[in-house]
C-alpha cells in the first residue's frame, strides 16, 4: 500500500469506528443493556442485595416523578463534618487534616463511592502519533496526536490504548499552563498539502481507484481536470473575530494556555457491559469487579493522571500548572480527577450533578437511585449499590447512610483552585443536576479551604442558611469559586471567567515570544 491508500484506509476505519459507537444497531444496544444487567446482578450477589428501590424518573407525570420541592430534599440536612475525624476530634490545623483526616475521607470514598485503583495497575507507555503545526486562527500552534500504550502483559487479550491531543501555542514565552479536558480529541486546523503535494496525490488517488474499479477511468476520462481532493478554504487570518465568546479552546489558546483533550472511552467504555473490558476489565483479567474495586469515574481519573505524567514530560507545558476539566458525567470524572491526584494544579467542574459536587443525600432531581440502576452502577464503586437498596441482608440503606459526601470530595482538592460552574434549567441545565445542592456542597467545603489558609466563596459556611446568588453572580474571589451562567448545559459560558481566574491565582501571565 502506498502512504496516500494507507491515510485513506486510516479515514475509513475512523468513520467506521464513529459509527460503530455513536449508531449502534438495535441488537447492539440491546447487548450492552444485557451486558449492564448482568454485572449489576452479579454485583448485587457479590453484596447479598435481593431488590434496589427504582430511581426517580425525569418525567414530571410518571409515578415516581424526581421531587423538586425544597421541603422535602433534605431528609437527613446534617452533613458529615468534614473537620471531625473518626474518633471524633475537630480538625484544627493543617498538619491534622493532611496526616489524619483527608487520608479518612479518601478511604471511605474509595470503599464505599468511587473505587480503589489497584495496587498492580499497569505501565503506559506514550508515543507521539502525530505532531502537526497548525495555525488556529491567528494563533501558531503544535498539535500532537498521543497514544499511550497500556502494558497489557499480564493478559493480552485485553487491549487499552489511550488517545490524546495537545495543542500548545507558540506565540508565546513557554512552557505554558495547559487544561486536560475529557471529550474527543482531533486536530484543530490539520495544516493542508500544498497545490504540488495535492497534484501528486490527486494522481496516485485516481491511478488506486483505477486499479481497484477500472470503470472509474471512463469518469475521469469524462472529466479530465477534476481533482477528486481540494483544498479546503483557508481561513482569513485577518478577519474580525465573530461576535460573542470564541469556542472555549480557542480562548484558551489566545490566553496564551495550551490544552489537551483526552478520550474517556480509550480508557474505559462508558457502560456496565464494559467492565471486564478496558483499564478495568485489564487489571482484572476479564473478570468482574469485586465491591470496593474502581469504577468508570475513577477509571477515567486514572487515564487523566497517566496524561499528566506524559505532560510531565513535554517541554512545552508547565507540568506545576495543569488543570482538568469537564461536563456532566465528564464534570463528575473531572472532580474525582482534582480530588485523588494533587498534581493536578486547578480544575472547572461543569454540571456535574450527582456524582460530582451535588449532595448525594440531598432527594431533588436525580437520586442516589439513578446512580445505582443498571444504566449508571458502572460509574461507581459496587459497595455504592448498598445506597439504593430496598431488600438485603443488611436492610436497606439510603444516601442519608453515606459516611462521606460531596462537600468532603470538594474538600480533597482544597487548597488547590477549584471552579464549580452550572448553567440554568430554563436554556437546558436542568434541575435534575440540583444546581442548589452543588452551592450547598461548596459552602460546606469551604471550612477546609479556610483552614488550610485560602479564601472559600466568601461567605459563611452555613450550607443550610446561605441562599444560592442568581445566575451570572461573581463568586470568584477565592480558592473555591462558583458561578452559575446564563447557558445550558456546558460550561464555555464561563471558560472566560475560569481562564482570567485559574490564572490569577496560579500566577501565570501570557509572554510574547521574542
Amino acid at each position: 500500500m502506498n502512504k496516500f491508500s494507507c491515510i485513506l484506509l486510516g479515514c475509513i476505519i475512523l468513520v467506521s469506528t464513529l459509527n460503530a459507537q455513536f449508531f449502534l444497531s438495535k441488537e447492539e444496544r440491546a447487548k450492552i443493556h444485557q451486558g449492564n444487567q448482568a454485572n449489576q446482578a452479579q454485583m448485587m450477589e457479590q453484596l447479598g442485595i435481593t431488590a434496589l428501590r427504582p430511581g426517580p424518573s425525569g418525567n414530571p407525570t410518571a409515578p415516581n416523578a424526581a421531587n423538586y420541592d425544597e421541603a422535602l430534599a433534605n431528609p437527613c440536612p446534617e452533613l458529615p463534618d468534614a473537620l471531625t475525624t473518626k474518633k471524633g476530634k475537630k480538625v484544627t490545623n493543617a498538619a491534622t487534616w493532611w496526616k489524619v483526616r483527608r487520608p479518612e475521607l479518601i478511604e471511605d470514598f474509595e470503599k464505599e463511592v468511587y473505587g480503589r485503583v489497584p495496587n498492580n495497575d499497569p505501565k503506559v507507555t506514550w508515543t507521539v502519533a502525530i505532531e502537526d503545526r497548525e495555525f488556529v486562527r491567528r494563533t501558531p500552534v503544535i498539535a500532537k496526536k498521543l497514544i499511550g500504550h497500556v502494558d497489557n502483559s499480564t493478559f493480552p487479550s485485553i487491549n487499552v490504548n489511550i488517545n490524546m491531543m495537545l495543542v500548545v501555542p507558540t506565540n508565546v514565552k513557554g512552557p505554558v499552563p495547559v487544561l486536560m479536558m475529557f471529550g474527543r480529541p482531533s486536530f484543530p486546523a490539520p495544516a493542508q498539502p500544498s497545490s504540488k503535494d495535492l497534484e501528486i496525490l490527486n494522481h496516485s488517488f485516481k491511478e488506486m481507484m483505477i486499479k481497484h474499479d477500472p470503470k472509474t477511468k471512463e469518469i475521469f476520462d469524462k472529466y479530465p481536470a477534476y481533482s477528486p481532493i481540494t483544498r479546503l478554504p483557508r481561513p482569513n487570518f485577518w478577519a474580525p473575530l465573530p461576535e460573542g465568546d470564541l469556542p472555549s479552546t480557542e480562548q484558551l489558546l489566545a490566553a496564551g494556555w495550551g490544552y489537551a483533550t483526552i478520550e474517556p472511552a480509550s480508557i474505559q467504555a462508558d457502560n456496565g457491559a464494559g467492565l471486564t473490558k478496558g483499564i478495568i476489565g485489564l487489571v482484572n483479567k476479564g473478570q468482574h469487579r469485586k465491591p470496593d474495586d474502581w469504577g468508570t469515574l475513577r477509571a477515567w481519573a486514572w487515564g487523566a493522571a497517566r496524561g499528566l505524567d506524559y505532560l510531565e514530560t513535554d517541554e512545552s507545558v508547565d507540568a506545576k500548572r495543569v488543570g482538568i476539566e469537564g461536563v456532566s458525567r465528564f464534570g463528575k470524572a473531572a472532580l474525582v480527577t482534582l480530588a485523588f491526584e494533587p498534581r493536578f494544579a486547578t480544575g472547572l467542574i461543569g454540571s456535574s450533578g450527582k456524582g460530582g459536587a451535588t449532595l448525594h443525600r440531598r432527594v431533588f432531581g436525580e437520586g442516589v437511585e439513578n446512580l445505582t440502576g443498571s444504566g449508571e452502577s458502572h460509574w461507581m464503586a459496587g459497595n455504592y449499590l448498598k445506597y439504593g437498596t430496598a431488600e438485603s441482608s443488611f436492610g436497606s440503606k439510603t444516601g442519608c447512610d453515606l459516611r462521606v459526601d460531596s462537600h468532603e470530595l470538594i474538600a480533597l482538592c482544597a487548597p488547590r483552585p477549584t471552579f464549580i460552574s452550572y448553567g440554568i434549567p430554563e436554556k437546558g441545565d436542568a434541575n435534575w443536576l440540583d444546581q442548589k445542592g452543588s452551592y450547598m456542597a461548596t459552602i460546606a467545603a469551604g471550612s477546609v479551604y479556610k483552614l488550610l489558609g485560602v479564601k472559600d466563596l466568601g461567605v459563611s459556611n452555613d450550607y443550610l442558611k446561605e441562599i444560592m446568588p442568581p445566575h451570572s453572580t461573581d463568586m470568584l474571589d477565592g480558592h473555591l469559586a462558583w458561578r452559575q451562567h446564563d447557558g445550558g448545559h456546558t460550561d464555555a459560558p464561563n471558560m472566560k471567567h475560569f481562564i482570567i481566574w485559574a490564572s490569577k491565582f496560579l500566577g501565570y501571565e501570557k509572554e510574547a515570544a521574542r
